[in-house]
């Protein structure tokens, strides 16, 4: 019986037990553990959740799980400390062990399990697992950064984003783990925060239980996390992620959200948290329990090969402009009926974040510079763009926000980073897209193209037809490709001459066994922007 078939029927068990007990605290734990640390027999399995790592660094990797016997009701978990050990080897077979520790899970934080594992080579493939009692976790596999001044030979890159529990099942991730990638970059949704709390995904979504308290995004994290697939692939590789709008509220701009409730910053503040809760990644806070003002943006080095600039479009941003009256939230306008989207003064970054991006871009020595962010940057007319002023434009996306759009092109041509790649998610379709430095103009002489643009699709989030997406590409001259029919994945393949991205698409969503098709591929060789 695999691990995960394991913990499925442990669940399941569980579920229909009750409320879990912890074991008391009798005796030694198993063989290896640390002799200090006296744990009993832990009868219920603690690791329901799996386990992950994130944010990569040459000498450093965050191991991350939660403890938690019953995922669907985790209020019967004791207000306790529990005593976790973990430990890390360069086998799969833990025959040698290169750190080991122990690590307080807290109710304060969930129970979850943050290690900074230090003190490692660069790029270098290691094994990990945590340990309560006699229960052993599944076993995960990550990885170090290369070395700064190395070249790789490659990177594999998996990128996935919006993955709906309603709308069909992660069928994406087990193909995403089978890839075996160097790391996977999750680009925002990584949960939605409403929906109903049962662990099979459905055939048809049911809008209930939206997510407002602590409790409520721990609980909705924690039904996601007990997706086998998902578990699959946190164990396959490190993860970089960002988050998008649904990990907190339905395109929340800054303080705001489409209630225009005045109690938004403290639902934001319990989103940011659970966040944290539940990710492998490695963040300070400006002062413990502070998780008001979460800064999420970093920057990862894959040697001299790639710079991640991973971004945060969410936190820092301006209102929508001109939201329908009496809410908050996005609209499809004109500039016409609303010049104030092209106010120059309106953020999508924020000032901090603009200018950590133009240094991080000035100062980059990478091949490939990624600016791994939410939402497509390329201009996406609904309606065909005649004469200047023409268009009808998505506020939620970097559409509603050109002047903040135009000073990352021209940060981007300033700073001359080598070959400008942008990944994005959030529109569920998979668009190629040419960018210029002037977005509302066709590539010339005097407008050059900037950047490459692959947008995902997503995991299991619904679209539009094919048909108004096919209206969409012909209307808007930086969008060379798009499909919004299929769920799936992007798969690059990243080496000092050429990036080649795989658009990777499931035949049916709502079959978890469901197989893959590449749709088409790309080609972006170094030195010359633009789709080959």
């Amino acid at each position: 019986m695999d691990d995960q078939r394991r913990i499925f029927l442990a669940t399941a068990a569980l579920a229909a037990l009750g409320a879990a007990r912890p074991a008391q605290p009798t005796g030694v734990g198993p063989k290896g553990s640390d002799p200090g640390l006296r744990l009993g027999v832990v009868a219920e399995y603690p690791f329901s959740l799996g386990v992950a790592s994130g944010s990569p660094l040459p000498d450093a990797v965050v191991i991350w799980t939660r403890i938690l016997f019953d995922p669907l009701n985790a209020a019967a978990m004791p207000p306790l400390a529990y005593g976790v050990r973990w430990e890390m080897a360069d086998d799969e077979r833990f025959s040698r062990i290169v750190a080991r520790g122990t690590a307080s899970a807290t109710p304060a934080l969930a129970h979850s399990v943050h290690v900074d594992v230090t003190g490692l080579a660069p790029d270098r493939w290691y094994w990990y697992r945590f340990m309560l009692g006699d229960a052993v976790s599944p076993v995960g596999r990550t990885r170090t950064a290369p070395a700064a001044n190395a070249m790789p030979a490659r990177l594999k890159l998996a990128v996935a984003s919006c993955q709906h529990w309603e709308f069909g099942s992660y069928a994406a991730h087990r193909h995403i783990a089978a890839a075996a990638p160097d790391l996977v970059a999750f680009l925002g949704d990584y949960i939605y925060e409403w929906g109903p709390y049962q662990l099979s995904h459905p055939k048809s979504a049911v809008r209930s239980a939206e997510c407002f308290t602590l409790a409520d995004y721990r609980a909705r994290y924690a039904q996601y996390k007990t997706d086998r697939d998902l578990q699959a692939a946190h164990r396959a590789a490190p993860w970089i992620v960002t988050w998008d709008d649904h990990e907190v509220a339905n395109d929340y701009a800054k303080d705001r959200d489409e209630r225009l409730n005045p109690q938004f910053l403290q639902r934001r503040a319990a989103a940011y948290q659970a966040f944290y809760e539940h990710m492998p990644i490695r963040l300070s806070l400006p002062k413990p329990g502070d998780f008001a003002n979460l800064r999420i943006y970093q920057r990862y080095d894959w040697g001299r090969l790639a710079r991640f600039h991973v971004l945060d479009d969410r936190q820092y941003r301006a209102w929508e402009a001109c939201s329908p009256q009496s809410r908050g939230g996005s609209s499809s306008v004109t500039p016409r009926d609303c010049p104030a989207i092209n106010d120059a003064g309106r953020v999508m970054l924020g000032d901090a974040q603009q200018r950590w991006l133009a240094e991080g871009l000035a100062s980059s020595k990478a091949r490939w510079n990624i600016l791994a962010q939410q939402t497509l940057m390329a201009q996406n007319s609904q309606l065909p763009i005649l004469k200047p002023g023409d268009g009808r434009f998505w506020t939620d996306g970097w559409d509603g926000y050109p002047m903040a759009r135009q000073k990352l092109f021209d940060a981007l041509h300033t700073s001359r980073a080598a070959n400008p790649l942008v990944l994005s998610g959030d529109v569920h379709s998979f668009f190629a897209c040419e960018l210029s430095r002037n977005p509302t103009r066709p590539p010339s002489p005097t407008n050059p193209l900037l950047a490459t643009e692959f947008c995902g699709t997503s995991v299991t989030s619904s679209s539009r037809p094919q048909a108004r997406t096919d209206q969409m590409v012909a209307m808007n001259h930086a969008i060379k490709f798009g499909r919004s029919d299929r769920r799936g994945f992007m798969l690059l393949d990243v080496t000092p001459e050429a990036t080649t991205t795989l658009f990777q698409a499931l035949d049916d969503v709502h079959d978890a066994g469901s197989a893959l098709t590449t749709l088409t591929s790309f080609v972006v060789r170094d030195g010359k922007p633009g789709l080959n």
